[in-house]
């Protein structure tokens, strides 16, 4: 658990009806993937287990990983969703009543992954809406108090459920050295390719980003990015570092053939099927590749509260729980960006 709150626990509310709730053994409502079809369906209130926290939901982001999830990426049966923010209802006393959000890895620290630093990686992880664990397109979810952070009252929830997306954005910096007048590419303006973008502009690189959508490259333009709506308008390859944000094998051959020799390739994306790639010009070129997954709560939460990346303009849509399926429809519309479902 870290704090980053900077106030009084507020009031408990959800505690009452949640007792109810159990004391008459009525379920909650959730939106359960089974089979690659998901309903709305009732599942039982959750009981944390030992050293875990209750949390209501307050607000949940639907991420591109929960729609490859539904077109089978990997099998899971279960709770989707991992991207939230809600109020601790039940949970060690530092905890109880306040706003979190938490990392979605849960791990065993024991293996040889946890104990040699690389907790994410653990062999025996459960992963948020993903691996063996429900996740937060529900009314209230369990995760590790550890995995916890509080957020301060100045970040408002609809900014807060974008904590892990932009943790994840910021892992690029933890990975690569991104020194002032680097140029950057990024493949893609969608919900992760924005984050990348502004997240990168920060450290003062010449970020450019390409989509075929001018709409989303224009809420770039107010950070100093640049957007590019062509191939041809890249120029030959020159570029320090590529992140690629699409998920597509064109998106790798992209960024792969705008990088300058020795340059840098972050992967940013999971791919559904095989990757096949010219792998002669990544020797010749000796480019380097990185695979890039979750990455700095603190970071993302500092930075959300001091306004220096703004999030709330990428979202497109929001929906209550009960209308989660249509939720998910709109999440799976082109150019759609974030859609947030609140219980």
């Amino acid at each position: 658990y870290q704090d980053f709150s900077s106030t009084e626990p507020a009031p408990r509310d959800g505690c009452t009806a949640l007792q109810e709730g159990r004391r008459e053994g009525r379920g909650l409502k959730a939106l359960w993937l089974e089979g690659g079809k998901v309903e709305l369906r009732d599942v039982p209130i959750p009981e944390p287990g030992a050293g875990e926290s209750l949390i209501r939901v307050l607000t949940a982001g639907i991420c591109n990983t929960d729609l490859e999830m539904m077109r089978g990426y990997r099998p899971f049966s279960g709770v989707l969703g991992h991207e939230f923010v809600g109020r601790v209802q039940q949970g060690p006393p530092e905890l109880e009543g306040r706003r979190v959000v938490g990392e979605i890895n849960d791990v065993c620290g024991s293996c040889v992954e946890c104990t040699s630093g690389r907790k994410n990686h653990c062999s025996n992880r459960t992963v948020l809406g993903i691996l063996n664990r429900n996740g937060v397109f529900a009314e209230y979810v369990t995760l590790p108090s550890e995995n916890l952070y509080a957020v301060r009252d100045r970040i408002s929830n609809e900014e807060a459920v974008f904590t892990e997306p932009l943790a994840a954005a910021l892992e690029v910096q933890e990975q690569v050295a991104v020194l002032p007048d680097d140029r950057v590419l990024v493949v893609g303006a969608g919900k992760l390719g924005q984050l990348v973008a502004r997240s990168l502009a920060l450290p003062g690189a010449q970020v450019t980003v390409l989509d075929r959508n001018p709409e989303k490259l224009a809420l770039l333009k107010p950070m100093g990015v640049r957007g590019l709506t062509t191939i041809e308008e890249m120029g030959r390859a020159t570029f320090d570092l590529a992140v690629e944000c699409t998920g597509n094998p064109s998106g790798f051959e992209i960024a792969l053939h705008a990088l300058r020799p020795r340059g840098t390739l972050v992967l940013k994306s999971t791919y559904r099927g095989n990757l096949t790639h010219d792998a002669s010009r990544i020797v010749v070129n000796e480019i380097t590749l990185i695979g890039s997954r979750c990455g700095p709560f603190d970071k993302a939460l500092a930075l959300l509260a001091d306004r220096e990346v703004t999030v709330t303009d990428l979202i497109s849509a929001r929906y209550p729980l009960e209308a989660g399926l249509d939720a998910l429809e709109e999440a799976r519309k082109k150019g759609a960006l974030k859609v947030v479902i609140a219980p």
